[in-house]
């Protein structure tokens, strides 16, 4: 989750622009080749940051939560997305995949531990990370906690957020017949996948818009239309992921699992009033990880654009990059 939402709210809060030192196309075998940068200080404290969806892409706006004196940050684009190719591919694309990308991409940098800085799905996979390497982590930094349950799923996709969302739930459910309605995820799916590039368009809009009109608490109910070939690769990704149940072996696996980082100090970042990804996962993640710090943001949704998580987030890493001194 997370996606194209407005990401020009909370500038005031971030470091000023500024381009990469370091820009290339990685291959990682299965036919993918991806996108990484890397900007800052090339001595600094390296931070990886892994962008939401499973599709959203990273974005420039990303590299300004860090401060570029203190820090090395390293961007990527996931496989099937952004400026990754092939472009919207599923193929050899699951979390296990990413996850040994990002220890690829580890590798080639020649770093030995960093720091991993996530959001929204973003937060699952550097979870999902940490808990396959945890000897590559020295801190997480997370925001809208995604666990990848049955239940996120089932309240986002199931209506659950829908009912305070009435009226943009209903243009979400339309396009679906009725007798399709029980398992929206898997409609959707046959329409992201159907072969045909105009519908794959109109369904990955459709998608993509129920999740951006979240986002904010300032939202209005309608976020603006995606570009389409963005719209149709972040749904194609996110729908493959969400119905193989982010390719886990178990519900629930995340938090069962939390023993093997229970050592690695974290802090979350999470909006009080997050529609799409609800506080009460943040907080079940609190609670089994003696080493984080839950920082519960009033007045803030799920967006990273929302300025109570942008300013909490460069507070973080600011005090981290002190403690680092």
């Amino acid at each position: 989750m997370d996606k194209y939402a407005g990401q020009n709210s909370a500038v005031r809060h971030l470091y000023p622009s500024r381009d990469p030192f370091d820009q290339r196309m990685l291959q990682v075998g299965d036919g993918h080749t991806l996108y990484v940068e890397q900007s800052g200080n090339p001595d600094g404290i390296p931070v990886v940051v892994l962008h939401g969806g499973p599709g959203g892409g990273c974005s420039p706006v990303m590299r300004r939560f860090f401060d570029p004196a203190k820090y090395r940050a390293i961007l990527f684009d996931q496989r099937g997305c952004g400026r990754s190719r092939p472009h919207a591919s599923v193929d050899a694309n699951t979390t296990w995949h990413l996850v040994e990308d990002i220890e690829r991409i580890r590798a080639t940098l020649g770093i030995d531990r960093w720091m991993v800085f996530g959001g929204s799905w973003g937060a699952t996979l550097a979870l999902i990370y940490a808990q396959t390497h945890p000897r590559a982590v020295r801190h997480l930094i997370l925001r809208g906690v995604f666990l990848a349950t049955q239940a996120e799923l089932d309240w986002f996709y199931g209506g659950g957020a829908g009912k305070f969302w009435p009226d943009v739930w209903s243009r979400f459910v339309d396009p679906i017949p009725e007798e399709e309605r029980d398992d929206l995820i898997a409609a959707y799916h046959r329409r992201l996948f159907s072969g045909h590039l105009q519908t794959e368009m109109r369904f990955g809009r459709s998608w993509s818009a129920w999740e951006n009109a979240l986002a904010s608490m300032g939202a209005n109910g309608h976020a603006g239309e995606a570009p389409g070939e963005y719209a149709r690769a972040f749904a194609r990704l996110e729908n493959h992921y969400f119905t193989h149940k982010a390719f886990l072996d178990r519900d629930g696996q995340i938090l069962q699992d939390m023993g093997r980082i229970a050592h690695v100090p974290g802090d979350i970042v999470q909006g009080r009033y997050d529609m799409i990804c609800p506080p009460h996962s943040a907080w079940e993640l609190s609670q089994r990880w003696p080493g984080a710090e839950l920082h519960m943001v009033r007045n803030a949704g799920h967006a990273l654009s929302e300025p109570g998580i942008s300013s909490q987030l460069v507070r973080i890493m600011d005090a981290l990059a002190v403690a680092d001194d």
